[in-house]
């Protein structure tokens, strides 16, 4: 016997005209420069992103060819999602947020042909012009000046081009329609490459209800740079279920993020953690000093991930009707692996345990198989105890990376995906992440995990942000330092913290050495905790 299903492939295209056709009356919002919105119809979009792809063809873009983006989050960013891969090419999204030098080397390596950049990072991409020459550079005019001498005019292009003549470019299901480069925090940053397959794939679990619960009806606020692990995917579902899209543009701040959400209230966000502290922040000082500016979308999810979610930041937006779900992945993992959500065998396990559990990178999603190792290869227990490396598979998980060769160091004889994450995982499957490889602290020959000490010190009231790091120790090796930035008003209390800590279950050889008052903990370019920066002021 033989199945009788067509052999159809997967691919973006689909999702495209199907947006095209069907939800041709839905919005898609754009916050500019200036902070005015700018509207287009997914109808229009669908026009555009067409013309998009006719255009790179006419200027010669062949198969599997790189097209960069420098870009913010807009409704031309968007049309790049489709349109570059519609064209037969691959866009490789920059991270703006990077040095210049490192853009440079990046897009050198990718070796991008063409790049698309919004006119207000002209300045940026001057920097690191002379590192790697593009063919084309494409201007948005995002703020709407003319687009300066030199440069091809996005918009022009679009006009010139003609989206109903265009046709498709022949492609298999695992052709590359998109590149990231990972986060380069040991040595170089290296490329994944996506493909049609793996991120139809993606998309159609991330729509589960379980999962980012994505609905046509949805309103959509996407606080994650489309360049961070193409902005966890979600683009792509927001276009294949027709949501209602707004983008922020580059105002990120918590104010005209609160601002953006009287005019157009979200049902669903996302975002890293160190947003949604700042957004809660600003939220609950203005309730004093300016009562009534802001009022928070009551009933919104918001999709936090990126580093651990406190359990104190999941408890304060529920006090206002929020719910932050949490997730796990890694630009590997494109990037969806686990998400955290509720469970039919905890329905009636009380409140404390669901925000336990709500604080908890989670469970594995469907398609994705997880396992933790210990250090000599071996499977751990999933007893909630036991540490071990988080190892993954599955069919939108990398097995390689762009030009570099397979090393054991990252890719483990049997073929799974070694992430550097230290985890424990129970019975229920749930994921608790505890650090990071290099970020565990050994002290007296016992790890302490520097994540469930910022995670607890944040829980103290007088704590705004918190990470931990080792400092050396004569007799035991490593000890933990904790810097810690205050609340408005708030003093250092070291006695207060470590009885706050003995609170929370912890012995004290674990609690910190000492602590360090510092105006704010320091940001790697995609918003997470850097404890580099911190080393650096704090050497081992």
């Amino acid at each position: 016997m033989i199945a009788t299903m067509m052999d159809l492939p997967l691919s973006l295209n689909h999702l495209l005209e199907r947006a095209g056709r069907i939800f041709a009356g839905n919005q898609i919002v754009s916050r500019l420069p200036d902070k005015t919105l700018v509207r287009h119809s997914y109808g229009q979009y669908y026009r555009r992103t067409r013309a998009l792809a006719s255009a790179l063809q006419q200027l010669g873009l062949r198969k599997g060819e790189r097209v960069a983006t420098l870009c913010w989050n807009h409704h031309a960013h968007l049309e790049a999602y489709f349109g570059i891969p519609a064209a037969g090419g691959v866009m490789h999204t920059l991270n703006l947020r990077l040095a210049a030098d490192e853009i440079g080397w990046i897009a050198a390596d990718a070796k991008d042909r063409f790049l698309i950049v919004d006119d207000i990072l002209l300045p940026l991409y001057r920097q690191f012009a002379h590192l790697h020459a593009f063919e084309q550079v494409i201007v948005f005019p995002f703020s709407g000046a003319p687009v300066p001498d030199g440069f091809a005019d996005y918009e022009a292009l679009l006009a010139g081009a003609d989206p109903d003549g265009f046709e498709y470019a022949p492609h298999d299901e695992r052709d590359p329609t998109s590149m990231c480069y990972t986060s380069g925090t040991t040595g170089r940053p290296k490329g994944v490459v996506y493909s049609h397959r793996s991120t139809v794939l993606h998309t159609l679990v991330g729509c589960l209800g379980d999962v980012w619960d994505l609905k046509g009806t949805d309103v959509l606020l996407p606080v994650t740079p489309m360049f961070h692990a193409n902005c966890w995917g979600m683009p792509y579902g927001a276009v294949m279920m027709g949501a209602k899209i707004v983008f922020p543009g580059p105002h990120l701040h918590a104010d005209d993020l609160l601002d953006l959400m009287q005019v157009e209230p979200p049902t669903l966000s996302l975002g890293v953690p160190t947003i949604w502290l700042s957004l809660i922040q600003a939220f609950e000082a203005a309730q004093t000093a300016q009562p009534g500016r802001w009022k928070m979308p009551s009933g919104m999810r918001s999709l936090v991930g990126g580093s651990a979610v406190p359990e104190a930041l999941i408890r304060a937006f529920a006090r206002h009707g929020i719910t932050l779900g949490q997730g796990w992945g890694m630009t590997e993992t494109s990037p969806l692996a686990t998400v955290s959500y509720q469970r039919a065998e905890l329905r009636d396990a009380g409140e404390d345990e669901a925000f336990r559990r709500a604080a908890m990178a989670g469970t594995p999603v469907p398609l994705v198989d997880i396992r933790l190792c210990d250090d000599e290869g071996r499977e751990v227990p999933r007893d909630g105890k036991s540490p071990g490396e988080v190892q993954v598979r599955g069919p939108y998980i990398t097995g390689s990376y762009h030009e570099v060769p397979v090393s054991p160091e990252k890719f483990t004889a049997d073929g799974w995906l070694r992430t550097g994450d230290v985890a424990t995982m129970d019975a229920l499957a749930y994921l608790r992440i505890t650090d990071r490889t290099k970020d565990l602290i050994k002290s007296g020959g016992e790890w302490i995990s520097s994540v469930d000490l910022e995670n607890a010190l944040m829980a103290h009231p007088s704590i705004a942000e918190a990470a931990v790091i080792a400092i050396p120790d004569p007799k035991w090796s490593e000890r933990p330092l904790a810097c810690v930035a205050l609340k408005p008003g708030q003093t250092l209390d070291a006695a207060a913290l470590a009885a706050h800590l003995t609170a929370h279950g912890f012995a004290k050889w674990q609690l910190p050495e000492r602590y360090e008052v510092i105006p704010m903990v320091p940001r790697t370019s995609t918003g997470k905790f850097w404890k580099l920066k911190l080393r650096e002021i704090f050497p081992r």
